[in-house]
């Protein structure tokens, strides 16, 4: 990487520490010399799945999102617990909100979700060979399964139903590495 783009942190000042998240106030240099600020989210990490029942049906979900202040539709996903494995945090999260368990799980990728102000990396898993045991769903959360054939989601997600970024990556990415 080239280093004549790297920024020289001078101080971080801490805004709020939250359960999931934690907010930094950066002052940076620029290699100009210039001095700047960064708004910065701090986050543990998390975890996208794309459940298959079978070579055409997928799991989604229907979940009221707060900060967009509707229901959207989307894979399963869920934030890493304090030094949990993305694996096991993939395993945990398909179970409670499908009430599924998956035999099988493979990575497809991980990547960071908005690298402009946070450092949320996410894995995507595909999970297959599937058996129910029952949603056990947190306190918190109001989830809804929905079982959709792979060519009604590609219409979704052309049309705009479906518009949750990790959704159409992780669809997306199965699809190319099919």
């Amino acid at each position: 990487m080239p280093q004549d783009l790297k920024e020289e942190i001078i101080k971080i000042n801490r805004i709020y520490d939250g359960r999931i998240i934690n907010l930094q106030k950066r002052t940076i240099k620029l290699q100009s010399g210039k001095i700047a600020h960064r708004e910065i989210i701090k986050h543990p990490g998390s975890v996208a799945i794309i459940p298959i029942l079978d070579n055409n049906t997928i799991i989604l979900i229907e979940q009221y999102r707060s900060a967009l202040e509707k229901v959207i539709l989307e894979i399963p996903a869920g934030t890493l617990d304090h030094s949990e494995k993305p694996e096991d945090c993939a395993r945990r999260e398909l179970l409670e909100e499908t009430g599924y368990q998956a035999r099988n799980f493979r990575k497809l990728l991980a990547s960071y979700t908005t690298p402009g102000y946070s450092d949320e990396e996410m894995h995507f898993y595909l999970a297959t060979e599937l058996t129910y045991k029952g949603a056990r769903p947190e306190e918190d959360e109001n989830i809804r399964t929905r079982m959709i054939k792979l060519d009604e989601i590609n219409r979704m997600i052309k049309n705009g139903e479906i518009n949750d970024m990790k959704t159409i990556c992780g669809i997306s990415r199965m699809k190319s590495n099919a």
